[in-house]
């Protein structure tokens, strides 16, 4: 995803390195084409401008401009700086409580039921004792799709097709996992075409409902820009721990990752690519 970023990258900083010193000129042509680059991408537009600012601040500092290899010293800033935009360190997940409850919220399509399978056997494992809840009761065959996952990766998958309740699953999913001594709980629920209220609101009762430790944005990378909007939307209305970016073996350019963790605060957590 990142091939095509990191190839303009190269070429920005090859005409850096071939500079016997910066000036201020050369670093003002290499700071248009990270720039192109980057918005390229599909990275936010002020995520960028103040990635830029920053860079350039750093690439003009005295030890620089004075530096033996401005070129290298430059590739360094850069380097530094993108790092500073993903995030510098791990972000776990909070698995404090017993059994911890990780609520997968996101748009309809985005690959929340799989991820939430993905998550499961991901966690099993690392030896933890995992349950699924599926909270979608809105998708026809999303109950069935996470029974069939879980039956695949040998998880048990809570159901309840007598109510159309959501809070009410989830509170009785969590006793049921609190009952059975699981680690951790992973509760599915239904997405919509676009955020609205009656959205929000159900997902706000099933968080407080099920005691959610971890609330995950599931987000399709190969929304872009669209993903960050989405990504500050939830957030604003459920205050997400973190972001699993999904679909990573699709078409999409990379933007959304450096996005998402400059406009919303939250850590990306994991990344998902392909179906198993």
């Amino acid at each position: 995803m990142f091939d095509s970023l990191s190839d303009k990258l190269q070429d920005a900083f090859k005409k850096l390195r071939g500079q016997a010193r910066l000036t201020e000129k050369n670093i003002a042509d290499s700071m248009r084409e990270i720039r192109i680059a980057l918005l390229e991408a599909d990275v936010n537009l002020e995520v960028v401008k103040s990635f830029i600012s920053k860079v350039r601040e750093d690439c003009l500092g005295e030890d620089v401009l004075r530096s033996i290899s401005p070129g290298q010293q430059v590739v360094k800033i850069v380097n530094d700086r993108l790092a500073e935009l993903m995030g510098e360190s791990d972000a776990p997940l909070n698995l404090s409580s017993k059994p911890a409850v990780i609520m997968m919220v996101g748009l309809h399509g985005s690959g929340k039921t799989t991820s939430a399978a993905k998550l499961a056997l991901r966690l099993k494992n690392s030896k933890m004792k995992v349950m699924l809840a599926a909270g979608d009761i809105y998708r026809p065959a999303a109950i069935d799709q996470l029974e069939v996952l879980g039956n695949e990766i040998k998880v048990p998958v809570y159901t309840d097709r007598s109510t159309p309740d959501v809070a009410a699953i989830a509170a009785a999913a969590a006793e049921k996992a609190k009952f059975e001594g699981s680690d951790v709980l992973i509760i599915d629920t239904a997405g919509r075409l676009q955020i609205d209220e009656s959205m929000v609101q159900e997902l706000v009762r099933v968080s407080q409902a099920s005691r959610a430790d971890e609330i995950l944005l599931v987000a399709d990378s190969a929304l872009g820009q669209e993903a960050v909007s989405v990504a500050d939307h939830f957030h604003k209305a459920l205050g997400l721990t973190g972001v699993i970016l999904s679909k990573l073996d699709g078409d999409a350019r990379g933007g959304a990752a450096l996005s998402i963790r400059q406009v919303t605060g939250c850590p990306i957590k994991y990344i998902g690519s392909g179906e198993k």
